[in-house]
């Protein structure tokens, strides 16, 4: 047990639930903003909530740095694993809701500033960025900002592949595969399919995934 994960579990969360030590920090994270506010939307135990843990044979965990910068608001909603070298970004108006079982397994980044949604039983791969922002405004001559901040709401038992882009006003629905190195933005429209390539189409219906 680290300083560290004391330090986070007593900082965000209600003191009956602190004392459990639900969440798990790894020696490699770093806390770069530890502001904000954890929720835990389900029955509280120790170690339900594992960040920077894990290992993919593809990297070096040991010189592998996850990021924890957050000044907006993360909800759990039951057990979450965040693979090691993965960055979480809060915004402080973002809002990032993790459902039940989700998975994250390595170096993979999520960036949220408006909102940002997994439902339950999600699977991400690794080299994934998921943004719900562009960071930087776009003006048009009125001066109206024609590139404002979208969610991103991604549905349960969704596999994303490694390496995709999933940006600002994405929707994928419940059941679905996202092929590796896809860019997916805007809303998909079917379940239990199969999507993949640049630019995103659907591939295949009526399909079923395992972890």
């Amino acid at each position: 047990m680290n300083v560290r994960t004391l330090y986070f579990n007593f900082k965000y969360l209600p003191f009956n639930q602190a004392i459990k030590l639900p969440i798990l920090l790894s020696s490699n994270l770093c806390l770069k903003k530890c502001s904000g506010q954890i929720y835990i939307d389900a029955p509280v135990k120790t170690g339900m909530i594992q960040i920077g843990f894990g290992d993919v044979g593809l990297f070096d965990k040991k010189k592998s740095r996850s990021i924890w910068e957050v000044s907006g608001i993360v909800r759990f909603k039951g057990e979450c694993h965040i693979g090691h070298g993965s960055k979480i970004s809060v915004g402080p108006k973002g809002k990032l809701i993790f459902g039940k079982n989700f998975l994250m397994t390595a170096e993979s980044t999520i960036a949220c500033f408006h909102h940002v949604e997994f439902g339950d039983n999600s699977l991400l791969s690794w080299d994934i960025l998921i943004m719900d922002t562009d960071y930087h405004s776009i003006i048009d001559e009125s001066g109206k900002v024609v590139n404002p901040d979208k969610p991103v709401i991604i549905g349960s038992k969704v596999w994303i592949g490694c390496r995709c882009l999933i940006l600002k006003g994405t929707v994928i629905p419940n059941n679905c595969v996202i092929g590796a190195n896809t860019t997916v933005t805007g809303t998909l429209e079917i379940e239990n399919a199969l999507y993949a390539g640049n630019p995103c189409k659907l591939l295949k219906q009526n399909i079923t995934w395992k972890l």
